[in-house]
């Protein structure tokens, strides 16, 4: 997907919902569970529900490569009824180099290979330019890189301080800008570091950054939409457990949670977008 593509689908339905099909067939009600295929079944309902509001679907890869090749085969079937207007974001964090980070991508990326074609793929930058590149080899398809996330264990790492005074995702941030563009590269940001989102649009003004941690996880909407907005909107807010395990009618509970949060994103769309 091209990036005024994106922006137009998020100015026309006023939101920048990412919906995270983080699908487990412990938490799914148990009405699915007697369905064929249990996960697909609660996958459909999600996305009928949430589609008039949503301009993006987040499939977490571990949820399906975890049922084996039927998990496989779920998460195609999934892709094949997202309508095809809507952002994908294959969420693997993959973080190889060379021919193996290549077949990765062509995994997720062309569908001649295994029958799927995601728009995007969340990345690990860690091994470097060589871990990056070959996603971003792919026309209209984008690397979505963790830059700095909300994990007590992002201490350990993305905080730390080179001799320059700059830290580790500030260094990932400007360096990888030397790889990719704002039309194939986004930056992952976590909800719950709204303090630090400032300081990330100095290093990456322009982008997209995909953020995750909003609703369950306690992230404030507002706080990211006033400082993470940019000239292109930038934002893809992703809500997972607030939306799809909203309730045990999950057309009803995921179609009102999903409307609601996007109902606050027009409001923060008139407070802090400027055209």
């Amino acid at each position: 997907m091209k990036l005024n593509e994106l922006v137009q689908q998020i100015l026309q339905k006023k939101s920048y919902l990412c919906v995270g099909l983080d699908s487990d067939p412990k938490l799914i009600p148990s009405k699915f569970k007697t369905e064929k295929d249990p996960i697909f079944s609660f996958n459909q309902a999600v996305i009928e529900a949430t589609a008039d509001y949503a301009v993006a679907y987040k499939p977490n890869i571990a949820f399906y490569e975890a049922l084996g090749p039927k998990g496989w085969e779920t998460l195609q079937k999934t892709m094949e009824i997202i309508p095809k207007e809507i952002f994908t974001i294959a969420d693997a964090k993959r973080g190889d180099i060379g021919n193996t980070a290549t077949k990765y991508a062509q995994t997720f990326f062309d569908p001649s290979f295994c029958g799927l074609d995601f728009d995007s793929i969340t990345v690990a930058p860690y091994m470097g330019e060589d871990s990056v590149t070959p996603f971003l080899a792919f026309e209209n398809k984008w690397a979505i890189l963790l830059a700095l996330t909300s994990n007590p264990g992002s201490l350990d790492f993305q905080l730390i301080k080179d001799e320059s005074g700059k830290t580790f995702y500030q260094n990932v941030l400007e360096k990888s800008q030397e790889w990719g563009s704002v039309e194939n590269m986004m930056y992952v940001v976590g909800a719950t570091r709204t303090d630090y989102l400032q300081e990330v649009r100095k290093f990456a003004p322009n982008h997209f950054l995909l953020v995750p941690g909003v609703g369950a996880q306690g992230g404030s909407l507002e706080d990211v939409s006033k400082y993470g907005m940019n000239k292109n909107v930038g934002l893809l807010v992703n809500s997972s457990r607030g939306i799809i395990y909203a309730g045990e009618d999950t057309f009803i509970s995921a179609k009102r949670e999903a409307k609601k949060v996007q109902e606050e994103m027009e409001i923060y769309l008139e407070k802090y977008y400027e055209l």
